[in-house]
């Protein structure tokens, strides 16, 4: 009765330590293969799985979630034969439990190979200007041949860094003069626009003052020609009355347009610019005649206006 009691305690023991061993926690993010007798038949999803002791065992455990690796420091020769240093990094996701476990061996060290390697093929291919002012283009070439080149392991390649381009010392510093002879060359440009436009303008200020003075002088011609024409008329109708007076025999109309002509004369003579002195008899008393003869045409115009009214 005894040993039939141990036996019990023992199987009862035995039990609970398979139903320990049957039960399988997968924590979230983790996925589990399981292998029986070697041969691979399922996956462990997250939660609470059961499986078949001492006959199914846990092979390996996998992360499902998006993971990150360094793609460590190389040397690239590009296209037109400049060694730089380039390094990376590299975002994945196991999409496949099954496929990562068993198709490939040594899955991180398998893709960063496989991403240096054709780091050196994209860049390799691209002059070294290329090389630094198109890095989102070598990201996405980068990342289509890999993520093709992976998807048989089952995962999935989200992204491709490429972290620093170091090109050699002796290159950088040809790089600056050259940025510098560059930046130069601008400026010069510039400033020879600059005159440039500065010449235009100020060619342009010439034209249009000379514009300005040609209609000045041109208003100026017009309004002397107008002036000259309102004398001449003036003279005209003065001449036309003068004329009417003598047809009428008017002794001081004939007297005021000879004083008129000789004391124009006499200005003339003074005005000029070699005027010398110059002695000449002067008939003071026809001068005067003709101012008395002024006069009486003067009387004459005032005596007609006061009998009109």
């Amino acid at each position: 009765m005894a040993g039939f009691g141990l036996f019990v305690a023992v199987l009862l023991v035995f039990a609970i330590l398979m139903v320990f061993m049957s039960i399988k926690p997968v924590p979230q993010g983790m996925e589990y293969t399981v292998e029986r007798f070697g041969k691979y038949i399922s996956t462990l999803k997250p939660g609470l799985n059961i499986i078949i002791p001492f006959v199914d065992s846990v092979s390996r455990r996998l992360n499902m979630m998006e993971q990150v690796l360094d793609v460590p420091s190389q040397e690239v020769i590009t296209k037109d034969n400049a060694m730089v240093r380039v390094d990376g990094v590299i975002f994945y996701q196991i999409m496949d439990a099954a496929k990562a476990a068993y198709e490939v061996n040594f899955l991180d060290l398998a893709i960063v190979n496989l991403v240096m390697t054709n780091i050196r093929t994209v860049m390799g291919s691209m002059d070294l200007d290329e090389l630094l002012s198109r890095r989102d283009e070598i990201n996405a070439r980068l990342l289509t041949v890999v993520d093709e080149a992976t998807s048989p392991w089952g995962i999935k390649v989200t992204r491709i860094e490429i972290k620093d381009i170091a090109p050699p010392k002796d290159l950088v510093d040809s790089m600056a003069r050259q940025m510098k002879a560059e930046r130069e060359k601008r400026a010069q440009i510039l400033e020879a626009e600059g005159l440039r436009q500065a010449e235009i303008l100020k060619a342009e200020g010439m034209k249009q003052s000379a514009i300005l003075e040609a209609e000045g002088r041109k208003e100026a011609a017009f309004r002397d020609a107008e002036a000259r024409e309102r004398l001449a008329e003036a003279e005209a109708k003065a001449t036309q009355v003068l004329s009417t007076a003598i047809a009428q025999g008017n002794v001081q109309a004939i007297n005021y347009f000879v004083a008129q002509k000789y004391i124009e004369s006499i200005k003339e003579i003074a005005s000029a610019n070699n005027s010398k002195l110059v002695f000449m008899p002067l008939e003071a008393s026809s001068v005067i005649g003709a101012l008395g003869g002024i006069g009486e045409l003067a009387k004459q115009a005032l005596g007609k206006n006061s009998k009109k009214d």
